[in-house]
């Protein structure tokens, strides 16, 4: 028995939350109550807590927390490369690839961002998952990326158009019976003609964006990863995954003070240094957009209205930062870009799919930033 009335045993607990005695499960397996050993439901009414809250975190990304309480991201297992080569298992065809995005994800928004700034929307079809996390397989406890029923479930988000896929589950398994990873993440970068993934690495993805399908693209001359800038968009991108991109997710799902404390100093060290650089410079490698900046980019449009809340990243908001709050807008005013940002999926995804952090669902109202006001970057165009 814990303070406060909290009854907690082996992942388990029974606590009052506004008035209700709640049963929260935070175990690897349903639990059994009594000598004989029953699932809740089955107990007496009067035995019965009135909620039962079940927040196992089912591959998400708390369940990628290790025992030393530090966060460590699992890697991408889908690693095919389209090419412009026509002898290529995967060779650049318009009308032939699919990409599954969130909007909630960044990791999948910069894949997004890329099919905008270069102009692929007429050569790589798109559609988007549902903000919030559902359950990926009847009779399966996993909980993960899912499919609306129909366009009018939730705006922004549609069903599956080639598959008929209810969850990005279903595309795994599709592509591969055998797969047993149990992280089912986006973006997938889907091949309709062999009805497979070809890869669901975005680091990847965009550079496939980038340079393969030049010949078909709306803006083949837009060059975001320029051979004479790319040492230098390497050691940039590293530092910013490193501290920033991968940096709020180890905060928010640190499961220790000493691994957050670590994450968090190494976050702000980061977020000092980019206000430095731009201070002195329109873009991170200097006047031209870089794929390093998209990147960045994903992380700060998501910082005040999420992380500094969500992942206890509140230290400093990104809107306190001159530099770094102008060159923010500067790219969210980039043409194609303010389409891929939908606040209202983020918030919801964030705040709603994560019970380990945020039991009740509750979306906080604010802080709703104008991304789309003026800035003073381009005094750094000469």
């Amino acid at each position: 028995m814990l303070a406060g009335g909290l009854l907690k045993y082996k992942g388990t607990c029974i606590t009052r939350i506004g008035g209700l005695l709640v049963f929260v499960n935070t175990a690897d397996t349903r639990p059994l109550f009594g000598p004989l050993r029953r699932p809740w439901h089955s107990l007496q009414p009067a035995m019965r807590p009135d909620a039962y809250v079940n927040i196992r975190p089912m591959a998400s990304p708390s369940s990628e927390s290790k025992d030393s309480g530090a966060f460590v991201r699992t890697p991408s297992s889908f690693r095919n490369l389209i090419s412009q080569d026509p002898t290529s298992p995967f060779p650049a065809e318009p009308g032939r690839y699919h990409l599954y995005i969130s909007y909630a994800c960044p990791w999948a928004s910069r894949c997004y961002s890329f099919l905008k700034l270069k102009g692929l929307e007429q050569v790589i079809s798109f559609s988007v998952v549902k903000s919030k996390f559902g359950r990926t397989k009847e009779g399966d406890d996993h909980i993960g990326w899912v499919f609306p029923a129909s366009d009018t479930e939730e705006a922004g988000a549609q069903p599956d158009p080639l598959n008929g896929a209810k969850s990005i589950r279903d595309l795994y398994e599709l592509a591969n019976p055998d797969y047993n990873i149990k992280k089912y993440s986006v973006p997938v970068l889907w091949d309709k003609k062999l009805k497979t993934i070809v890869n669901n690495e975005s680091s990847e993805i965009i550079r496939m964006f980038n340079s393969e399908f030049n010949d078909f693209a709306a803006n083949p001359n837009l060059d975001l990863y320029p051979s004479h800038l790319r040492s230098q968009i390497d050691e940039i991108n590293e530092w910013v995954y490193d501290g920033i991109n991968n940096g709020v997710y180890r905060c928010g799902f640190a499961k220790k003070q000493g691994p957050y404390n670590e994450a968090v100093e190494k976050l702000f060290e980061a977020l000092d240094k980019c206000e430095h650089i731009l201070g002195k410079q329109r873009y991170l490698c200097g006047s031209s957009l870089t794929e390093a900046d998209i990147r960045l980019f994903v992380t700060l449009i998501r910082f005040d209205e999420v992380y500094v809340v969500h992942f206890k990243c509140n230290k400093k908001m990104v809107h306190e930062y001159p530099n770094l709050f102008n060159y923010t807008k500067d790219i969210f005013q980039h043409p194609g870009m303010s389409s891929t940002v939908n606040m209202a999926h983020i918030k919801s995804h964030y705040y709603g799919s994560i019970p380990s952090i945020n039991p009740l669902g509750i979306i906080p109202i604010g802080p709703n930033i104008d991304y789309s006001s003026s800035h003073d970057r381009a005094r750094f165009s000469a």
